[in-house]
């Protein structure tokens, strides 16, 4: 049987908390700069944690999905509880929702956490996924994201390829660094860094990729 999502949240919460490092929670804080305090658990830790709960649960439909994640993240008391979530978001039942549709979920993921550790969990997966299985309807929002005001949502833009490799859709990639190259934001400007190395690596056929130029 299904855990629900009530049980879920709650079983997660129960499961960081059952692995609390107070010491190194601490300096969580401090190197993430995070008004939210931390448990103290490394990313292998919260998930190993979360596995079992989330091999038990089976959301029957997207918009069960959805109200989960946002449940967990927005409701967050510790930062890991956040990064439970966006184990959710990557739930195997959800691989099918990855799409257009799940967009609203992750531009409202990116925008409320707005810092690197969040914004380019969801940047780098599964908008990344919802780009490559519906390229149609999630390329123009990408496009429009490169000129928000929001700077989390211009740094999504960029990183949405990140991985892509031989599926990069190099006009995209084009696109969203031109809108912001004049931008003298850190985070932009190592978002694009970032964004054209990940371009450059050879791909698994030993060729790099089409130049942007």
């Amino acid at each position: 049987m299904s855990l629900s999502n009530a049980e879920l949240v709650e079983g997660i919460r129960a499961a960081l908390a059952q692995g609390a490092n107070p010491v190194r929670a601490a300096g969580q804080q401090r190197y993430m700069k995070s008004e939210m305090p931390f448990r103290g658990l490394t990313s292998r830790e919260v998930k190993s944690a979360i596995r079992p709960l989330l091999r038990a649960y089976a959301p029957l439909n997207r918009a069960e999905w959805g109200q989960c994640v946002t449940r967990l993240y927005d409701d967050a008391a510790y930062r890991e509880e956040r990064y439970a979530a966006l184990q959710v978001v990557r739930h195997r039942a959800a691989k099918g929702w990855l799409d257009a549709e799940a967009l609203p979920l992750l531009r409202h993921l990116i925008v409320t956490g707005a810092w690197w550790d969040l914004a380019d969990e969801v940047s780098t997966h599964p908008l990344r996924d919802a780009l490559l299985a519906d390229r149609g309807h999630v390329d123009p929002v990408l496009r429009e994201w490169a000129w928000d005001g929001d700077l989390w949502l211009r740094r999504a833009s960029v990183l949405s390829q990140i991985g892509a490799k031989e599926r990069t859709d190099v006009a995209l990639l084009r696109h969203v660094i031109e809108a912001n190259v004049g931008d003298t934001s850190f985070w932009l400007r190592k978002a694009i860094g970032w964004a054209l190395r990940d371009f450059a690596k050879p791909t698994r056929g030993g060729f790099g990729p089409r130049p942007l130029g």
